[in-house]
C-alpha cells in the first residue's frame, strides 16, 4: 500500500449557505530563558535591528536556533550563510556543525560534455572565511550547543540592505503569498501581472517585493508538479483504502449475519459512497428510532469523503448508534441515496423526525426521501453559525441580537414570530443580509412555534449536543485510513457495552407523593428525574376549572402567562397546550399540576412511554422474537427483571446489592455459556 506524508485528518465542517466549511489549526511553542532560541532571535531582531554578534562561549537550545541567529546576523550585515560540515556519532548524534559564509569555498571544477554547448556559469565562491562552528555538550542530562570557532572577516565586498535582500537566501515566498499567488495563478493570471498584483495590494514599488519574477514562476511550477504527484498518491491511496474498507465490510457480513451495507460505482467502477449498519444498531432501532439525528459535521482530507451518522437516544438518554454512510459529495443525489440505504437497513421503518445541520441539498433530500418524517434543524446547531455570521458584523450589539433571537426561538404563536421577526430584522438593519434570509425560509425547521409538539424525545437539549459531539470524537481519534475508521465505528457503537455500563442507580424522592412513587418503578433513572423535575415545578401552578372539562393553568407569580389542559377522564386522557408530552414523551408540569387536582396516586399508564421504561433496557438486541422459541420464557423473563429493578429502586441498600448480586450471577452465566456450543439452536 502507498503511503503518503498527510495524515487522515478528519475535519469538521462549519457550513454556510453556500457549503463551504473550513478548519483552523493552532500550532504553540516553548521558550528557555537560559539559552537563545528562535523565539528571542524573532522577538529581538523583528525589525532587524541592532543585534550580538555570535561569539565562542555563546550558547544555543539547539543547531537550528544558531543557524536561524547566526542568519539573521548575517543579513544584517551584508551576506548569507550555509550550511556545511557536520560530525556524528553514536552517543550523541550529531556533535558538530558547522556555517560558513555562502561565498566559502570554491566551486569544482567541471568537465563540459565533447560535442554540448553549456552556459558558462561564473560562480560566487571565493574562498572566503567567515564562519561559525558549534560542539554539542550535554549539560545536566541536556542538550546545548556551543559557539566553538567564530570569524566575521570577509574577502568580498558586503551588500547593502536593498541588495541583500535578494540574495536566494532572503528570496523567501511566505505562506500569505503563496496562497495568493496560486489563488491568482487558477484564475488565468501570468506571473508578471501577479507580480504586479502583489505590489499593488502591498503598496509597494516595483522590484520592491522580498522575491523576485523567477521566485514566482519557480513556485507556481513546483507547485503544480507537487500537486500532480500528490493527487496520484492519494487517488492510489484512496482506492486500496476503499477496497480494504469494502473487505471489512464482508469480513463483517460473514460474522454477524444481521451486518448490512451497501455501496454505488460510478462509470469506471470506482467506489462512490458506502453505507453500513451492524445487527445490534437494526434491532436497538426498532425500540428508538422514533427519532434520528443524522450528523454531518465531519470531512475527510485525506480521502474527501463526508462522514454521515445516524444517531438515537436511548431510554437512559445515551446517545445509541444507528449507522453510517461515507459520501463523496453533498449533493441532494448522495444524501437521497444514504436516506434510501438507511431505510432499506431498517426494514423500510421510517422515523417521525429527523434532526440535522442546516445544509439545503440534505433538506430536499429529506423532502423526497422521507415525506412523512418531520424534519427539524437542531438550534444548538444554528447558534454558532449565528455568531460567526453576525459577531464581527454587529460587534458590541451582538449580545443584544443573540438575545432577541432566543426569545423568538421560544415564542409559541406562529403570527407572534413573523411579527417580532420583521420588528428585529429591521431593527438590527440585516433586511437584505442572506443568512437572515436563510433562516427565516427555515423557519418551519427550527422556531418553536412551528415544531411545537413533534416528538424529540430529549434529543433538542445542549446535553444531547455535548454527548454527540463526544460520541463522534471518538470515531475520529486520529484515524490513518478507512479500516481502522471502520473498526473504531464498531466498537463505539457496541450496544451491549453500552447497555453494560448503565448504571442501576437508586434515585431519591423529593416530594413524597404516591404518583412520584410509581414513577419511579417504571422510568428509567434519565426519564424519570425529568419527570420528577416537572412534578416539583407542577406545585408552582394554579389550576383553575372552566367548562367542558378543560383548567386554565397559571404559574403563582406569571400571570401573564397560561396554559390550557383539557381533561377527558373517560379515556383517561390529558393535553396540555404546551405539547411536551408530544415533544418528551414526558408529562408536563401543566398536565400534572391538574392530575394532582382530580386526586390521581398512579399516572395511566399510556403515559409511560416503552421508549422511557426501565424494562425496555432489557430487551436484548442481539436477538430477534423470531430467534426464540419459547416467546413464553421471554415474557416470563420480561417480567421478572421487571420486578427485580423495581424492588432494587425502592432504597439504596436494595440498588448496591441488586447490583453487586447481579454482576457477578451474570458474569457466573457469561462463563458457563460460552462453555456451550455455538451451533445448538434453541428449541
Amino acid at each position: 500500500m502507498v503511503s503518503i506524508p498527510p495524515k487522515n485528518v478528519w475535519m469538521r465542517r462549519q457550513q454556510c449557505p453556500c457549503g463551504d466549511w473550513k478548519c483552523f489549526l493552532a500550532y504553540e511553542g516553548e521558550g528557555d530563558d537560559t539559552t537563545i532560541s528562535s523565539e528571542t532571535v524573532k522577538n529581538d531582531f523583528g525589525s532587524l535591528g541592532a543585534m550580538v554578534a555570535p561569539y565562542v562561549g555563546m550558547v544555543f537550545k539547539s543547531d537550528e536556533d544558531a543557524f536561524e541567529y547566526y542568519g539573521n546576523f548575517a543579513r544584517k550585515n551584508g551576506f548569507s550563510i550555509r550550511k556545511e560540515r557536520s560530525r556524528l556519532s553514536q552517543q550523541l548524534g550529531v556533535y558538530k556543525r558547522d556555517f560558513v559564509c555562502y561565498r566559502a569555498g570554491f566551486a569544482p571544477a567541471r568537465k563540459k560534455p565533447t560535442g554540448e554547448h553549456q552556459r558558462d556559469r561564473k560562480s560566487v565562491r571565493c574562498g572566503c572565511d567567515a564562519k561559525m562552528y558549534l560542539s554539542k555538550e550535554v549539560v545536566d542530562g541536556v542538550s546545548q550547543w556551543f559557539v566553538v570557532q567564530f570569524s566575521n572577516v570577509h574577502n568580498h565586498e558586503l551588500l547593502e540592505d536593498d541588495q541583500v535582500r535578494l540574495l536566494p537566501a532572503y528570496r523567501k515566498i511566505h505562506e500569505a503569498d503563496q496562497e495568493r499567488i496560486l489563488l491568482l495563478s487558477k484564475a488565468g493570471f501570468p506571473i508578471h501581472r501577479i507580480v504586479k498584483v502583489l505590489e499593488l495590494e502591498k503598496g509597494i514599488q516595483g522590484g520592491q517585493l522580498p522575491f523576485l519574477e523567477r521566485d514566482v514562476r519557480n513556485f507556481v511550477q513546483n507547485r503544480k508538479k507537487v500537486v500532480q504527484e500528490t493527487d496520484a498518491l492519494l487517488t492510489e491511496k484512496r482506492e486500496n483504502d476503499t477496497m480494504d474498507l469494502l473487505e471489512a465490510c464482508r469480513i463483517a457480513k460473514e460474522t454477524d449475519a444481521y451486518f448490512v451495507y451497501d455501496v454505488t460505482v460510478d462509470e469506471n467502477d470506482k467506489v462512490e459512497n458506502i453505507a453500513w449498519s451492524y445487527g445490534d444498531s437494526i434491532h436497538a432501532y426498532n425500540m428508538f428510532g422514533d427519532v434520528v439525528y443524522f450528523d454531518t459535521a465531519y470531512r475527510s482530507m485525506t480521502y474527501g469523503m463526508l462522514f454521515g451518522a445516524w444517531l438515537g437516544i436511548n431510554n437512559h438518554g445515551k446517545v445509541i448508534f444507528f449507522g453510517c454512510a461515507l459520501l463523496q459529495d453533498e449533493t441532494p443525489r448522495s444524501f437521497a441515496w444514504a436516506l434510501q440505504a438507511f431505510v432499506r437497513f431498517m426494514k423500510g421503518r421510517y422515523p417521525q423526525t429527523i434532526v440535522t445541520d442546516i445544509d439545503l441539498g440534505l433538506r430536499d433530500a429529506i423532502r423526497s426521501e422521507l415525506p412523512s418524517t418531520k424534519h427539524v434543524i437542531s438550534v444548538w446547531n444554528i447558534l454558532p453559525k449565528v455568531f460567526s455570521w453576525f459577531s464581527v458584523l454587529l460587534g458590541p450589539r451582538y449580545s443584544e441580537l443573540k438575545s432577541e433571537l432566543e426569545v423568538l426561538y421560544s415564542m409559541e404563536s406562529a403570527e407572534e414570530f413573523e411579527y417580532q421577526w420583521s420588528q428585529i430584522i429591521s431593527r438590527f438593519g440585516l433586511n437584505s443580509d442572506k443568512h437572515i434570509t436563510l433562516l427565516f425560509s427555515l423557519r418551519l425547521y427550527w422556531a418553536m412555534s412551528y415544531i411545537r409538539g413533534c416528538f424529540l424525545a430529549q434529543m433538542a437539549s445542549i446535553s444531547y449536543s455535548k454527548s454527540v459531539d463526544t460520541f463522534l470524537k471518538g470515531v475520529f481519534n486520529a484515524q490513518t485510513c478507512l479500516r481502522s475508521f471502520f473498526e473504531q465505528v464498531g466498537m463505539l457503537s457496541n450496544h451491549k457495552a453500552q447497555a453494560a455500563h448503565e448504571d442501576l442507580q437508586y434515585v431519591h424522592l423529593r416530594t413524597c407523593l404516591p404518583l412520584e412513587q410509581h414513577a419511579r418503578n417504571i422510568l428509567t433513572p434519565f426519564a424519570f428525574n425529568a419527570l420528577q423535575q416537572e412534578l416539583i415545578l407542577s406545585m408552582q401552578y394554579a389550576a383553575s376549572e372552566m367548562a367542558n372539562r378543560s383548567y386554565l393553568v397559571r404559574h403563582f407569580k406569571k400571570m401573564d402567562g397560561e396554559y390550557l389542559v383539557i381533561w377527558i377522564p373517560e379515556d383517561e386522557q390529558i393535553h396540555c397546550s404546551c405539547k411536551e408530552f408530544e415533544s418528551s414523551g414526558i408529562l408536563c408540569r401543566h398536565a400534572l399540576r391538574v392530575l394532582l387536582v382530580k386526586n390521581y396516586f398512579e399516572l395511566p399508564d399510556k403515559y409511560f412511554l416503552s421508549r422511557w421504561r426501565r424494562e425496555s433496557s432489557l430487551v436484548s438486541f442481539g436477538m430477534q422474537s423470531n430467534q426464540i422459541g419459547d416467546a413464553k420464557w421471554f415474557q416470563e423473563f420480561n417480567s421478572l427483571t421487571e420486578t427485580l429493578f423495581s424492588q432494587a429502586s425502592l432504597s439504596k441498600e436494595r440498588s448496591d446489592y441488586v447490583r453487586r448480586e447481579l454482576t457477578k450471577e451474570l458474569t457466573r452465566l457469561i462463563n458457563e455459556v460460552k462453555g456451550v456450543p455455538a451451533g445448538v439452536g434453541l428449541l
